[in-house]
């Protein structure tokens, strides 16, 4: 009989995991996107390292500013209804970049980044707590590697299908011959490259506006908390009772810290590589995301057979540091890493320093599986507002990504300016040893 209630409850999961998968493989999809687009940006709108990263500020940023307004629209209308919601922002976003292609205006291309992004907020405060509180606790951050293989699998076909119909012929836009050029010349040179943008955007939007509509009419079932009560958060509905919950808050910290990292490490490779002259720089996202989905592959069949969620969360800050350093200290002017952990592949090689970058989405990849259940244990019908900060925390992606584009403008020395990923991984030790076992603040 047991059996038989396990079998049944794990069969009732399937279609809520395929549906959440989608919308997972659409985070993907618009998230790691960011990758290619900064160094194409760069170019179009004709901007120096620091102003190119403002495309990751204007992203991460309205995580921020929309997490707690998405949070009480959850509350309002329910999981199911809000992902519909985030859906069509996202759409309208998408549609933004017609004119901001058309114009080459980077403002433009900053609000309709900020628009997918508000969009992306409702989805991701929606789906993630879903993805905890519909199996084993225990369990959960297996689950949610699950969807980070679906997440980073388009982290990886994104950049090498935006490489393909995007940044074919990039020669000819190289700055010594644009600088040939007459201005009149050259605007319009520019001009072609930036409408390259419109006709996949226009297809996104319409894809995502048939999902929306796909979520909306699926029967895919809406989240009971009520089983999820504790004692200290029954009593009352006030939001700010999840200040209360130092697991919650320090896993805000943690998630802030980790999502700075995991951008830095898959939004400026491409910078990086094409500083030092890596032809492919546009794919070299793919790379990182390539190491994130072996550590989910890890986090799928280890996790919780073999790694508890708190042990996938040492290890994963222990190699950040290490790859850090390998980043900071290693050789730019060979590729002796890549041709061992590459050279068999046929994948073209890149220099060590490049690959200790990609390798960090290893280090990043069990992170955010091992974050969410840890921080939201015990939080019951504060569920969805604990969700809403941590979701807060992706402001990471906006603040630390920046800090560092400043830090390697200025120092002229972009090697040297990862640096300041060190103590993002110190943190996240810290929680993963200490920070998600406190329940009170004294």
């Amino acid at each position: 009989m047991d059996m038989t209630a396990e079998q049944a409850k794990r069969r009732s999961s399937i279609l809520p995991m395929t549906i959440i998968g989608i919308l997972f493989f659409i985070f993907g999809f618009v998230t790691w996107l960011n990758g290619s687009l900064i160094p194409f940006l760069r170019i179009v709108c004709d901007l120096n390292e620091f102003q190119a990263l403002f495309v990751t500020g204007a992203f991460y940023i309205a995580y921020v500013v929309m997490a707690l307004p998405m949070s009480f629209v959850l509350n309002r209308v329910g999981f199911k209804n809000g992902m519909v919601v985030g859906l069509v922002i996202m759409a309208v976003g998408a549609t933004l970049f017609i004119p901001a292609a058309q114009t080459a205006q980077y403002g433009l291309f900053l609000l309709a980044l900020f628009v997918l992004g508000t969009g992306l907020t409702i989805l991701q405060t929606a789906s993630n707590p879903y993805i905890v509180c519909i199996g084993p606790r225990e369990s959960a951050a297996m689950r949610i590697s699950i969807m980070g293989l679906v997440n980073k699998g388009a982290g990886i076909v994104v950049p090498a299908l935006f490489t393909v119909l995007i940044l074919t012929g990039m020669d000819q836009f190289d700055a010594p011959v644009l600088a040939a050029l007459t201005d009149a010349e050259r605007a319009l040179r520019l001009s072609e490259l930036s409408n390259r943008l419109v006709t996949p955007y226009i297809y996104m939007a319409l894809a995502l506006i048939a999902l929306a509509a796909f979520v909306k009419y699926s029967p895919l079932p809406e989240l009971d908390l009520s089983s999820n009560n504790t004692a200290n958060n029954d009593t009352s509905g006030r939001w700010t009772d999840v200040f209360a919950h130092p697991q919650l808050i320090l896993g805000v910290v943690a998630l802030f810290t980790y999502v700075g990292v995991e951008v830095i490490a898959g939004d400026t490779i491409g910078l990086y590589g094409q500083g030092l002259g890596v032809e492919n720089f546009g794919a070299l996202t793919s790379y990182t995301m390539s190491f994130m989905v072996l550590g989910y592959i890890v986090g799928v069949f280890c996790i919780p057979k073999y790694l508890s969620q708190a042990r996938a969360l040492q290890g994963s800050a222990i190699f950040g540091l290490l790859f850090t350093l390998g980043v900071m200290f290693g050789a730019s002017d060979n590729n002796t890493i890549a041709s061992l952990l590459l050279g068999w592949s046929g994948i073209p090689l890149v220099p060590d320093t490049v690959m200790f970058l990609a390798l960090l989405g290893f280090a990043n990849a069990l992170v955010w599986p091992a974050v969410w259940p840890l921080a939201l244990e015990g939080l019951g019908k504060l569920t969805s507002t604990g969700s809403a900060l941590l979701i807060m925390g992706i402001a990471g992606g906006a603040l630390l990504p920046l800090l560092y584009g400043y830090i390697a403008h200025i120092s002229g020395n972009s090697q040297q300016a990862y640096w300041i990923m060190l103590p993002c991984y110190s943190f996240i030790l810290f929680y993963a040893f200490k920070g998600h076992t406190m329940r009170r603040w004294r």
